[in-house]
């Protein structure tokens, strides 16, 4: 299994247009980029090609990467949550209905690569944190985390349904963000 430092080393090797550090970053990261596409666009050949996209976007944008303490996977998992975001929302602005929302795919629509069982133990661990943190905001506040970086809702769309300002719902997020942050750093 990769470690932090390696998939940060291909990251910058990356950065300086070495091809062949590209490889590896993909094995050791396309399953659980692929699972975000999958998670959030409920379409495998929808997510299929935008995980091609997102490597992509990795690549032109691995310079943009520094190891500041966060970890490469945060940053790679926020290029590939982003750009299945804006797949969503060009779908949704086409007219178009994305793949069926609820419906979990059956076993062998997943990818290959899952993780092994102490990986999914830790990511669980992991989720379970998240859920915590989130049910500690208030409960309209979480909501509306949940839908913005889920479900991929605009920051209009959001303030619609609550019935607040635009600049009020940008206020909720930033702030339940940075409280999602600081409770999942203690």
């Amino acid at each position: 299994m990769a470690t932090r430092e390696d998939i940060e080393g291909w990251l910058a090797r990356a950065a300086l247009g070495d091809r062949r550090a590209f490889g590896p970053l993909y094995d050791a990261t396309s399953a659980k980029m692929f699972g975000i596409c999958l998670r959030l666009l409920h379409d495998r050949a929808e997510a299929e090609d935008a995980l091609q996209e997102v490597y992509a976007k990795v690549w032109r944008g691995a310079g943009r990467y520094a190891a500041n303490g966060l970890s490469p996977i945060t940053w790679m998992a926020a290029v590939a949550r982003n750009h299945c975001i804006d797949r969503l929302r060009a779908a949704r602005a086409r007219g178009e209905r994305g793949g069926a929302r609820g419906e979990m795919p059956d076993e062998a629509a997943l990818a290959d690569g899952r993780p092994g069982a102490e990986d999914a133990a830790v990511a669980r661990g992991e989720a379970a944190r998240v859920v915590e943190c989130l049910g500690q905001l208030e409960e309209k506040r979480g909501e509306a985390v949940r839908r913005a970086y889920l479900e991929g809702e605009t920051y209009a769309e959001l303030a619609a349904r609550f019935g607040v300002p635009l600049n009020t719902m940008r206020s909720w997020l930033r702030r339940s963000l940075i409280a999602l942050r600081e409770c999942l750093e203690q």
